[in-house]
């Protein structure tokens, strides 16, 4: 154990490279029966075009057959002496490894993009969380290796705690790196939504009080983050609800069960193959038999229900365990799932802010909006009145004769009366305007 703290926890080490080829080797030509010479020279030529095609970009296509083939780096962490180790193991030796199909594994592939998913198989449980991608069985956790630093804290994380194990905690290893898994994938997307909420309202706040093209970009790809992160927070949430109310998903989580279960079942079969006796067996069958010797009818009765009573107790004792079990690990996911409901709801209270800023906002937008119509409605109307000067002086101006001209004062005379007009005309749009509701009070 000493020997395991000494080691280095963590090496890294570079991804292998998996890019395509810049070529593709050209096929061997083929010749055809009855074919003119050449033909084969062409078709071998034709083929090695074909093989080095792209597509616009520069994928080659041929090579992407095995893409998915190359090993990946694994981060071993090893449930009886805590060791940590990298492993190169390419996907197939991980499929016959963990008795995972490939889809499974294409659950951790980085090239893919899936949401967070947690799968209970007949020898291992695929985690699919946020940046923790591993496979956990009864013996070990193989993590997806990666440049994220969460991956190497959670199997810093994982070591010290199976170092430091309790002595009264019987928590199985699998349940333990589960549970670790959720409390990283929790507290990653908690701290993604305090990091949002400390710039969101701040930034809210700024925009209620001013309204610029600024902000309101600002507001919109905050906004985006916002969805994003209540997407992946929901789909975490919904797959831990989704476990708590199947047990049997549960019970197929339980991996040290199983093991003792099939290592149980191997000792009573070595041990039944042991008290063969090969003597016996190989006894004529029309051999005479002592009466004596031979078991009674009632002896085989009582054997035969001492059979039954050993099964019956035994699958009653594990339904018993089984459902204990089931208890734990129920326990486990309600005390996560009510961190990642904590989170979901401070995401829908900061969008629930985000949709009443946005509400302020569009009433703040119809009110100036409303203030430039009444100001339209108000200059239009002056407009209205300022043409009746011009329609008094157009009248004047016609090439008439009239006694109005010889008048003393008689400009100043239609002016004041144009004005008085225009003016009582301008007071009576404006109380209509208002008896309409037009402009407030």
């Amino acid at each position: 154990m000493a020997d395991a703290v000494k080691q280095p926890l963590l090496h890294h080490r570079a991804y292998p490279s998996h890019a395509a080829s810049a070529s593709s080797p050209a096929l061997p030509s083929v010749p055809h029966a009855g074919g003119t010479p050449g033909a084969g020279a062409r078709a071998g030529a034709a083929s090695s075009f074909a093989g080095s095609r792209r597509f616009p970009g520069g994928l080659d296509v041929p090579n992407l057959k095995k893409r998915g083939g190359g090993t990946r780096s694994w981060i071993r962490v090893e449930a009886a002496t805590a060791s940590v180790q990298t492993l190169e193991v390419d996907k197939a030796t991980m499929m016959r490894r963990c008795e995972l199909p490939a889809r499974d594994l294409r659950l951790l592939d980085p090239l893919f993009v899936y949401p967070s998913t947690v799968l209970g198989r007949e020898r291992a449980i695929v985690v699919n969380l946020e940046q923790i991608r591993c496979v956990i069985t009864a013996d070990e956790v193989l993590l997806l290796n990666s440049l994220d630093s969460y991956v190497f804290q959670y199997a810093a994380e994982l070591q010290r705690r199976l170092l430091q194990r309790a002595e009264g905690d019987e928590l199985p290893f699998e349940f333990r790196a589960l549970e670790l898994a959720l409390e990283a994938a929790c507290s990653f997307l908690d701290a993604q939504a305090a990091e949002l909420e400390i710039e969101a309202y701040p930034l809210l706040d700024e925009l209620t009080s001013k309204i610029s093209t600024l902000n309101l970009e600002r507001v919109r790809r905050l906004k985006s983050r916002l969805v994003a992160l209540t997407r992946r927070v929901q789909k975490v949430r919904d797959e831990i609800e989704q476990l708590m109310d199947d047990d049997g998903d549960m019970a197929e989580m339980y991996l040290t069960e199983k093991k003792m279960r099939m290592e149980s079942s191997s000792v009573f079969g070595d041990q039944s193959l042991a008290t063969f006796n090969p003597a016996a067996a190989g006894t004529s069958v029309s051999a005479p038999v002592s009466p004596v010797s031979s078991p009674t009818e009632s002896r085989k009765l009582e054997k035969t229900y001492s059979l039954c009573r050993s099964r019956h107790d035994s699958v009653k004792s594990s339904d018993n365990s089984v459902t204990e079990h089931i208890e734990e690990l129920e326990m486990l996911l309600e005390a996560y799932f009510v961190v990642i409901d904590s989170t979901l709801n401070k995401l829908t209270s900061l969008k629930e802010y985000i949709d009443d800023t946005e509400d302020f906002i569009n009433i703040q937008l119809d009110n100036v909006r409303n203030q430039l119509i009444q100001f339209e409605l108000l200059l239009t109307t002056a407009t209205f009145v300022v043409a009746i000067f011009g329609v008094v002086a157009g009248v004047f101006g016609m090439n008439f004769e009239t006694d109005v001209f010889s008048i003393q004062n008689a400009f100043q005379w239609v002016l004041i009366i144009t004005g008085v007009v225009g003016a009582f005309i301008f007071c009576f749009f404006v109380w209509f305007f208002k008896h309409k509701r037009l402009m407030p009070l």
